[in-house]
């Protein structure tokens, strides 16, 4: 008796179907084909064993399993549950109605006990866009798509609870993911998950950082932080976190994709609400950063983890020259594409680069004559930062140290509730004016958007042309200023760029001059 299950395999953030054919005949043995790799077939002695302790026989005919289509590579253990159920309507030891209504993925315990599987929320769509009714997950990775209500999402515990579904003789809406013990748990316990930020409020002095990191948080801009060790650098940037507006819907489906296909955000109860703070170490390989593994398992990098939050990289100068630019094309075209040679794969990676940095080896040019570098080490340590990496940062700090009168008498600065306030609001006006554009912040923005979005009367064209020959500015540079500009006006809530938003934002180019060493 031939058989068929469904289920899915992820490919990037989007799954593709896979289906599952089971045939019993005359014969001896069980033979798995389609492409599998070692979990894969390390899974018929699983599925074997778990059907054994529920009391159910294995045929002693020949068992083809096939996982179509045969061309594709499968990977991991999330097809025992599909497999097991295959074994057990095509010999005829329960009768499964549902069987061919369901995307079925999980992986089986010796024990009969389902386990979590990676890639939940691109299958449950794929569910919704072929017609299924739904599909049937294992409780902690159901609980992941617990805000897609326009299909049926069953969370299960064990093979038991999966056959109760399929068998269709009893009603089993208890479990649904949104009627589970674990959900309503989960419920209670999320307000309680507060990630901790430093407030705005506990950084003494640094005004101009501040106001940077500002700037920066509205229009999502890449910013790069330069002081000396102490000065605060890594201070501002954790703070930053926090005055961050919440994600769209939209931006949120997204990431939690990303953040699903990589196994991150299993027993996470519904969408990822938070925008993600990713902080590599500098060791952290070129493959970390951008992503990669073998064939077609290609799994997302730190850049797309930190797709619509930020990526901070500390003592981004020491990182391997390989890593730094292979940034480029990320921080330009907002995803990553990975080739392999039976496979291509591309991630989103619209994230917002905050860099820190020492000025130079010693770390203290700048700060009086604490610095002992001499001019050609300055210039050899700032060089490691390439021109095409420093056209696409967009904002440029200089951090300085606070002086002691104002670390000793300083009072409390404004908290980050006010800023992210403005923040948001900031963030809220470029919704709007993007909302047919397929973007969300101004930092996104292309040549076609910028002549739309950022028209320039004759008072801002000639400032901006004695910026761009004083400065030595690049193209790239020159749309960085434009956007940067963009963005303070709508923090002042302006309809249009003013030549006083040209200028501060120029201000914050202050690597790209010529003369760097008498700065």
């Amino acid at each position: 008796m031939l058989v068929y299950v469904h289920g899915a395999k992820c490919m990037g953030i989007k799954a593709v179907p896979v289906t599952i054919e089971v045939d019993i005949t005359l014969g001896i043995g069980i033979h798995l084909v389609g492409l599998a790799d070692a979990a894969v077939k390390e899974s018929l002695l699983r599925t074997v064993t778990a059907l054994q302790a529920m009391g159910f026989h294995i045929p002693g005919k020949k068992i083809i399993i096939n996982l179509a289509p045969a061309d594709m590579h499968k990977q991991g253990s999330g097809y025992d549950l599909a497999i097991a159920l295959g074994i057990i309507a095509a010999s005829s030891q329960r009768f499964l109605p549902g069987l061919e209504k369901y995307i079925i993925m999980g992986e089986l315990g010796l024990d009969g006990s389902v386990r979590a599987v990676s890639g939940t929320l691109p299958m449950v769509e794929l569910a919704m866009e072929k017609g299924f009714l739904g599909c049937i997950l294992p409780e902690e990775s159901a609980l992941e798509a617990s805000d897609y209500a326009g299909t049926q999402v069953f969370g299960v515990r064990t093979l038991d609870d999966v056959l109760r579904i399929l068998e269709e003789r009893d009603l089993s809406d208890d479990l649904l993911i949104w009627n589970t013990e674990a959900f309503r748990r989960a419920l209670e316990e999320e307000p309680q998950q507060q990630r901790p930020y430093m407030d705005f409020a506990d950084i003494i002095g640094q005004d101009g950082a501040k106001r940077g990191v500002e700037i920066a948080c509205a229009g999502s801009h890449n910013v790069l932080l330069v002081g000396a060790p102490g000065s605060g650098k890594s201070s501002i940037a954790k703070a930053l976190a926090g005055i961050l507006p919440p994600m769209s819907l939209e931006e949120s489906a997204i990431t939690s994709k990303i953040y699903s296909v990589a196994g991150r955000s299993a027993g996470g109860l519904g969408l990822v609400r938070r925008r993600p703070f990713r902080a590599p170490h500098i060791s952290a390989s070129k493959i970390a950063i951008l992503g990669g593994g073998t064939g077609e398992n290609i799994m997302p990098g730190e850049v797309s983890l930190a797709s619509n939050g930020v990526l901070f990289l500390d003592e981004f100068v020491e990182a391997p020259k390989s890593t730094l630019e292979a940034l480029r094309g990320p921080l330009e075209d907002h995803k990553v594409t990975i080739s392999r040679l039976k496979a291509k794969i591309e991630y989103p990676a619209s994230f917002m680069l905050v860099a820190a940095a020492n000025p130079c080896p010693c770390g203290y040019w700048g700060e009086g004559d604490r610095c002992t570098c001499t001019v050609g080490k300055r210039m050899a340590y700032l060089g490691r930062l390439s021109g095409p990496i420093m056209d696409r940062i967009d904002i440029q700090l200089w951090v300085h140290p606070v002086d002691t009168q104002s670390l000793v008498r300083g009072g409390k600065a404004e908290p980050s509730e006010a800023v992210a306030k403005r923040v948001a609001a900031a963030r809220e006006i470029q919704m709007r004016r993007f909302q047919d554009c397929g973007i969300f912040t101004n930092a996104e923005m292309s040549s076609r958007e910028l002549d739309r979005f950022c028209p320039l009367d004759e008072n801002c064209k000639t400032l901006l042309e004695g910026i761009i020959d004083r400065l030595g500015l690049s193209a790239r540079a020159y749309t960085r200023i434009i956007k940067i500009a963009r963005t303070i006006a709508d923090l002042e809530g302006a309809e249009n760029i003013k030549p006083a938003h040209l200028s501060e934002a120029a201000s914050y180019r202050f690597l790209d001059r010529r003369n760097i060493p008498d700065l």
